[in-house]
C-alpha cells in the first residue's frame, strides 16, 4: 500500500507541512504497515517559497531589499535542492499584507524590492527562477522591478522616472541597454492563476486596485498610466502586452515579464508539482490525499487539489481531499477529477473548536477517512 499525502496549507492554522504530518499520523494508525509519502505543497502563492525550498532539501536566504515603498525590509528567497532553482515571491518584498488597511497606496507602491530578489539570485549563479506572483502591494506594471535590473524608465527630459504607478505617465523612453546582461540566459517560470489582461474593465487596475488602496479616481489614473506604459512597452520591444492574458497579474507584473524578461507564464500548482517531480510519487500510488484550509467554488480555479487530481488520473490514482471546510457544491469539486470531500467542520466540530486544535482535529478527520476507505476496500 502506497499512500501521497500532498496538502497545502490550511491558512490561518497549519502549514502545508504540519497539514502533511497530520494527514499521515491519521492514515498511519490505520494502515501501520503502508508507504506514506509525505508531499507538502503549495500553489504558487504566498508560502511557496518556504514550501519548495523545504520539501528540496534546499536554503532559504534572507536579504535588505526595497519595500513597497522604498522602506528596507528582510526578504527571503530560496534555492532548491539542486541549487540551480531559484523561487522569489512577491509578497515577500512588496505584499499586500506588509501594509495596514490605512497605509495602503497602489500609486505610490512599487516593485523594486523583487528586482532586488532576482538580482540576490543571480549573484548566487541561478540561472532558472519560479516567481510567485500573488499578493502583491503595487501597480506599477513592474517597472520597478524592472528598475532594479538595469532597466532605464526615462521621462522627456532623460531623467530617471520616480517609483510607483502614479509616474508612469511621466514616461518618454525604455533605454534596456544597461539591462543586467546575465538575465539574457535566465529561464522564468511565472506561476499567474489569473488571466487579467493589462488594461480596461477586466485589467489589473480596475480589478485588483481598489483591494490595493485604489479609489475611482486612483484606478482610472493607474489604469491610463499601464495603458501608456504598454504603448512604450510597445515601442520598445514590438511586443503587445495590454491585453495579453495574464499580462495583469500583480499589478502588472505579468506584463514586465513577458515583455523584458521572456518568462513563461503557467499556472502556479503545475509549476509547483513539476518541479516537485510529483508525477514520480504517483507511480504505484494507491491513494492521494491532498487538502487545505477551504474548499469552495474558487477551488475549480487553479487551486492546488485540482491540479493534483488531474495529475493523478493519468495514473489512474483516486484523489481525497480533506479540508478545513467545505462550502458549494459538492458534485462541482468532484467532477473536476476528485473522488471524495471530506471537511473537519462539521455538526461534531465547529469552526472555533476545528481551529483551535487544527492538528489534532484534522488528525482525527483522517483517521475517519482512512477508517471508511479500509472498510470499503474490505466490502
Amino acid at each position: 500500500m502506497k499512500i501521497v499525502i500532498a496538502p497545502d496549507s490550511f491558512k490561518g492554522s497549519l502549514t502545508a507541512k504540519d497539514a502533511a504530518a497530520s494527514i499521515a499520523k491519521g492514515f498511519s494508525e490505520v494502515f501501520p504497515d503502508a508507504e506514506i509519502v509525505q508531499l507538502p505543497i503549495a500553489d504558487g502563492g504566498e508560502g511557496t517559497t518556504e514550501t519548495l525550498t523545504e520539501v528540496t532539501a534546499g536554503q532559504l536566504n534572507w536579504v535588505m531589499v526595497a519595500g513597497p515603498f522604498g522602506d528596507a525590509v528582510d526578504a527571503c528567497w530560496g534555492l532548491l535542492g539542486n541549487s540551480e532553482t531559484a523561487v522569489v515571491e512577491v509578497a515577500s518584498a512588496c505584499g499586500l499584507d506588509m501594509l495596514d488597511c490605512n497605509e495602503r497606496n497602489p500609486m505610490l507602491a512599487s516593485s523594486y524590492g523583487l528586482g532586488e530578489l532576482i538580482l540576490a539570485g543571480l549573484n548566487q549563479g541561478v540561472r532558472h527562477f519560479i516567481v510567485g506572483l500573488g499578493g502583491s502591494a503595487c501597480n506599477d506594471g513592474g517597472a520597478g522591478m524592472l528598475q532594479a535590473l538595469g532597466v532605464r524608465l526615462l521621462d522627456a527630459k532623460g531623467g530617471e522616472l520616480a517609483k510607483g504607478g502614479c509616474n508612469l505617465s511621466a514616461l518618454s523612453c525604455i533605454d534596456t541597454s544597461t539591462l543586467d546582461i546575465r538575465l539574457q540566459n535566465v529561464n522564468f517560470e511565472v506561476a499567474c492563476d489569473v488571466d487579467n489582461p493589462l488594461i480596461g474593465e477586466q485589467g489589473a487596475s480596475v480589478v485588483f486596485g481598489p483591494q490595493k488602496g485604489a479609489d475611482a479616481q486612483m484606478v482610472a489614473e493607474l489604469d491610463a498610466n499601464l495603458e501608456h506604459f504598454a504603448k512604450i512597452i510597445h515601442q520598445t520591444t514590438g511586443k503587445d502586452v495590454a491585453r495579453t492574458h495574464g499580462a495583469g497579474a500583480a499589478g502588472g507584473l505579468g506584463a514586465a515579464f513577458l515583455a523584458f524578461l521572456n518568462a513563461e507564464l503557467k499556472s502556479g500548482i503545475d509549476i509547483v508539482l513539476d518541479a516537485l517531480h510529483f508525477e514520480g510519487h504517483l507511480e504505484n500510488a494507491d491513494l492521494v490525499i491532498t487538502g487545505e484550509g477551504r474548499i469552495d467554488s474558487q477551488s475549480l480555479y487553479g487551486k492546488a487539489p485540482i491540479g493534483i487530481a488531474k495529475r493523478a488520473k493519468k495514473h489512474q490514482c483516486p484523489v481525497f481531499v480533506i479540508a478545513g471546510s467545505v462550502d458549494g457544491d459538492v458534485g462541482l469539486i468532484k467532477a473536476q477529477g476528485i473522488d471524495s470531500v471530506f471537511s473537519v467542520v462539521s455538526e461534531h466540530i465547529s469552526l472555533s473548536d476545528a481551529l483551535a486544535e487544527p492538528f489534532k482535529n484534522l488528525e482525527l478527520t483522517s483517521r475517519k477517512v482512512a477508517q471508511g476507505w479500509l472498510q470499503g476496500l474490505n466490502s
